[in-house]
């Protein structure tokens, strides 16, 4: 027969373990925002954007659709030559940066807008100063490069990186990581109680005999403690004084 569970055992349930989801889902909290706080170190962004224009021996030749999408075509390849050893390896050499060519690659990231000739670089770094520092450095070097490499001189610089006056880390996230962390705990703690209950073979009530034994409660054997009978032993001797009260009243009238 197929088994089959209902929303009242499903809330019977959660009821039951409400402690043990609680705990977990704020012990999940707690360890996500001291790491993000205390363990994970904060890192920064800075940007730098230069523009793809027309060559400066062609300046007095006017702008077409076909020149403008040339340009945009070929920025994909500029994309890959900024991220190249040849660029990167100068980049280090200049700032003296401890990082190998690849590591500096992960830390960069090129990028425009669809049909835009605007490219940012953005560098990624724990030291806010540095990101800035790599990000403008990066864009110099490719465009002192890219002369050579392709023999062309339609690079231009449109917007430096600056440091800001109080610079704010781009990761981690505590909110995010802590909003994050509560939503796992809900469901971890929510699938261990469903676990818990679903390996609990226990029969401790009559519904438990009727569906697990298939078999009728005949009668149930209430549990009573000690204040139980203490209270039904005062309730006894009270029921008792007032029956011989009573009786005693009744031979007084005869």
């Amino acid at each position: 027969m197929e088994e089959t569970i209902s929303l009242k055992e499903i809330f019977e349930v959660i009821k039951q373990r409400i402690l043990l989801i609680l705990a977990i889902t704020l012990g999940a909290a707690v360890v996500a925002a001291v790491v993000s706080y205390f363990v994970l170190t904060p890192t920064y962004q800075s940007s730098s954007q230069f523009i793809v224009n027309q060559s400066t021996q062609e300046q007095e030749v006017p702008y077409n659709v076909n020149d403008i999408r040339a340009n945009v075509e070929i920025i994909n390849t500029y994309n890959v030559i900024i991220k190249s050893p040849a660029i990167l390896e100068e980049v280090i050499s200049q700032l003296n940066l401890p990082y190998t060519v690849g590591a500096l690659s992960e830390n960069i990231a090129v990028a425009n807008e669809q049909d835009s000739q605007v490219v940012t670089v953005t560098a990624t770094d724990e030291n806010p100063e540095l990101a800035v520092d790599i990000a403008n450095t990066t864009v110099a070097v490719f465009q002192d490069k890219i002369q050579e490499f392709m023999n062309v001189d339609n690079v231009g610089v449109l917007t430096e990186a600056q440091l800001s006056a109080n610079p704010s880390p781009v990761a981690p996230n505590p909110i995010l990581n802590i909003a994050i962390a509560i939503v796992l705990g809900l469901m971890i703690g929510v699938g261990l109680a469903f676990l818990l209950a679903y390996l609990d073979n226990s029969i401790t009530t009559e519904d438990d005999v009727e569906k697990h034994l298939e078999l009728p409660v005949l009668g149930v054997i209430s549990h009573m403690n000690s204040e139980d009978i203490r209270s039904n032993q005062m309730n006894f001797q009270l029921d008792r004084q007032k029956r011989g009260g009573f009786s005693g009243a009744q031979k007084e009238s005869v």
